[in-house]
């Protein structure tokens, strides 16, 4: 299929790898519409005919991919970009203190609760975790989920990357990727062969301190696995202190890091409050899209490129809603089939947690800060010098270990929080008490997501089939692996909830 739709499968990285070959980790065969487009010619196109707005590219989703995509195309003063965004700007009235909510790191909470900045989807009741609905947060604002989630800095395992190369994706290895690594960061710690040092994405490490965060790495230590000083850097098996993409106190999405800062070139138009709802072809070339923009339509084409950035969920559901999937549900619907590509909605692969919690036998955990006489002053810290316990998310220790001697490398992750979080943040927390996050790194389970109907305002079908490979007792073998951390220091108790 000849197209000039790019399938954006960038994070935070400022590479711009478009990649035609590759079995994706969330949707296979999307990556059909990773061809370089050639320049059409407008007059040969009805639609182009129409007198709309024509833009060079036009980028669909203002999140981590997306304000990448526009920093890099409007370098070239002579190329125009259009960025649209279905939810707002990340700053009100150009404050980030008006919208601490998103910048403040020890916020992060509060948007995974309700669905301002947050497309927050659900899945379909899983059936080997007891019919249990899964919440699903996504971010819908400037800076997309780097809005949203937890600050966490992990690039991934060099070996993850040599494997995307061995399966066919030519350019995906870990020493091509290395040099648009660094070039991204710009670390505290300065430049080193795996640091970057004068990138725009500003990455940090915690300063709390917390005697928690101290005694996990040094139970850790006991326990028999090993210290590691940069999980991104030479080794990143063993337990330690991780990254966070927090500057200077505030969250550093990649709407800090890379899309405000070039807001004022005259070749960069953003769009905010769209709704995306259909690509626009002439024949099987994407030409434009049609959005929803305060309760109108309408309709903008590309002379370049059409590029979806909406992330794992929402590129495929535009996809899907523009005729573009599986040909007999796109029937079904009434969709009109442009292209019958089963691929688009397969393949679909998440990463299960599991957090363990334990009681504290002391009270040093962050229950005291969440009082609301503390949760005021912690608050007015941060609002007056981005400082203090506002200006962290708490996960600022965690590691990476083998699940059994075997593994080449490490496929199970921790994040340790001195703090206790339930349903996201959606349940209070109840005691003095920690957890660890503990997830497997590459997911077995493989679901798929489909239209629930034609309108664009209904989130998708989502099926991730978690625990459908029959691999539980390895689930069950990671939730020993904290417990043994936990008893090898005094603040551990044996006893815990999970």
């Amino acid at each position: 299929m000849t197209t000039m739709l790019s399938y954006a499968m960038l994070g935070q990285t400022g590479a711009r790898q478009l990649v035609s070959r590759t079995r994706g980790r969330f949707m296979r065969d999307s990556r059909c519409f990773s061809a370089t487009a050639a320049h059409w010619n407008s007059s040969a196109s009805p639609a182009a005919n129409q007198k709309t707005p024509s833009y060079s590219y036009i980028i669909v989703g203002a999140g981590s991919a997306g304000c990448v995509l526009a920093n890099r195309l409007t370098e070239d003063a002579h190329e125009s970009v259009l960025l649209l965004e279905a939810g707002p700007k990340d700053m009100l009235l150009g404050s980030l203190r008006l919208s601490w909510k998103i910048h403040m790191p020890a916020a992060l909470t509060y948007n995974l609760c309700d669905d301002k900045y947050n497309w927050y989807y659900h899945t379909l009741p899983q059936a080997h975790m007891d019919n249990r609905v899964m919440y699903w947060p996504r971010g819908r604002v400037w800076g997309g989920s780097s809005s949203l989630n937890a600050m966490v800095y992990i690039r991934g395992h060099a070996e993850d990357y040599n494997r995307w190369q061995r399966e066919g994706a030519e350019g995906w290895d870990y020493e091509h990727c290395l040099p648009y690594f660094r070039k991204a960061q710009c670390h505290e710690l300065g430049e080193d062969r795996y640091r970057g040092g004068s990138g725009p994405l500003h990455v940090s490490r915690g300063r709390t301190n917390h005697p928690l965060h101290k005694a996990f790495i040094e139970a850790g230590q006991q326990a028999g696995y090993p210290f590691t000083d940069d999980m991104n850097g030479y080794q990143q098996e063993g337990l330690g202190w991780m990254d966070m993409t927090i500057y200077k106190g505030k969250r550093w999405s990649t709407a800090s890091a890379y899309l405000r800062p070039v807001l004022g070139r005259p070749n960069l138009k953003t769009e905010v409050h769209c709704l995306t709802t259909k690509i626009l072809f002439d024949g099987n070339r994407a030409v434009g899209v049609e959005y929803t923009q305060d309760g109108q339509k309408k309709r903008v084409f590309a002379d370049k490129e059409v590029i979806l950035s909406g992330g794992a969920i929402n590129s495929p559901h535009l996809l899907m809603l523009s005729g573009v999937g599986n040909a007999d549900d796109l029937k079904q619907l009434g969709i009109p089939v442009v292209q019958h590509l089963p691929g688009v909605g397969s393949n679909l692969q998440d990463h299960l947690e599991l957090y363990v919690q334990q009681q504290c036998t002391q009270p040093i955990s962050l229950y005291k800060s969440q009082k609301p006489f503390h949760m005021v002053k912690i608050g007015l810290e941060w609002l007056t010098l981005f400082t203090g316990y506002g200006a962290t998310a708490h996960l600022e220790s965690g590691g990476f270990i083998r699940s059994r001697p075997h593994v080449s490398h490490p496929d199970i992750q921790f994040h340790f929080l001195p703090s206790q979080v339930i349903d996201h943040g959606r349940v209070a927390s109840k005691m003095e008490a920690y957890q660890v996050h503990v997830g497997p790194m590459r997911s077995t389970s493989i679901g798929w997501m489909k239209l629930k109907s034609s309108n664009p305002l209904d989130h998708p079908i989502l099926q991730p089939n978690y625990l459908s490979n029959g691999k539980i007792q390895s689930l069950n073998f990671q939730e020993t692996i904290p417990s043994t951390v936990f008893r090898a220091y005094p603040y551990f108790p044996r006893k815990s909830t999970t």
